[in-house]
């Protein structure tokens, strides 16, 4: 489980709360459809980058399926909010971009859920479930191998990197959860 999920060169059209999203990132650009939204929650300080740390807290995978999981450390001297869905965009070791699409929600029980509110005091962890298939189809012969994922929080314009080994098929298509706290007991997670 884990995620993935937002084009930093086009931040603006990857964040915010979708219950059901597409976004694809390549070198021509970026395509972004979607249906219904999750307004973010009234109280609280909306989280951004600038707040947050990222790891890769766990991962597992069978039949064809690789499951990711994230977190989201606030590092900041005071609470922030965090609602709906994250963004990513998969880099190369060289840095440059590679094919990215995220799914947000998706098929998988670990990323198909509701989005709700995550408010996250100091040094406290939020999640995101991040799932994919590692077996190759329509004629392709490899996928795209990642080395870092940036990662744009929902609802913000900045991102943060994350050092994530994540090879995707189906053109670098990733499914992600919406944030979640620790304590939700819609989700799943390989966080240990």
């Amino acid at each position: 489980m884990a995620f993935a999920a937002l084009a930093v060169s086009a931040g603006a059209a990857l964040t915010g709360a979708c219950t059901a999203h597409t976004t694809t990132s390549s070198s021509s650009g970026t395509t972004s459809v979607g249906t219904g939204t999750t307004a973010p929650s009234a109280s609280g300080r909306t989280c951004t980058a600038a707040d947050l740390t990222g790891a890769v807290a766990g991962t597992s995978g069978a039949a064809g399926t690789i499951e990711v999981t994230l977190t989201l450390r606030n590092t900041s001297s005071s609470p922030c909010l965090l609602e709906g869905y994250p963004g990513a965009q998969m880099l190369a070791a060289s840095g440059a971009q590679l094919p990215t699409t995220v799914v947000r929600g998706g098929g998988y029980s670990f990323t198909a859920f509701a989005p709700g509110p995550v408010t996250l005091a100091p040094g406290a962890v939020a999640y995101v479930n991040v799932g994919y298939s590692d077996v190759p189809s329509g004629g392709e012969t490899s996928c795209p191998a990642s080395t870092q994922l940036l990662v744009t929080p929902p609802n913000a314009y900045d991102h943060l990197t994350v050092a994530a080994q994540l090879q995707p098929c189906a053109q670098g298509t990733l499914t992600v959860s919406p944030v979640f706290g620790s304590g939700s007991p819609d989700t799943q997670t390989t966080a240990p």
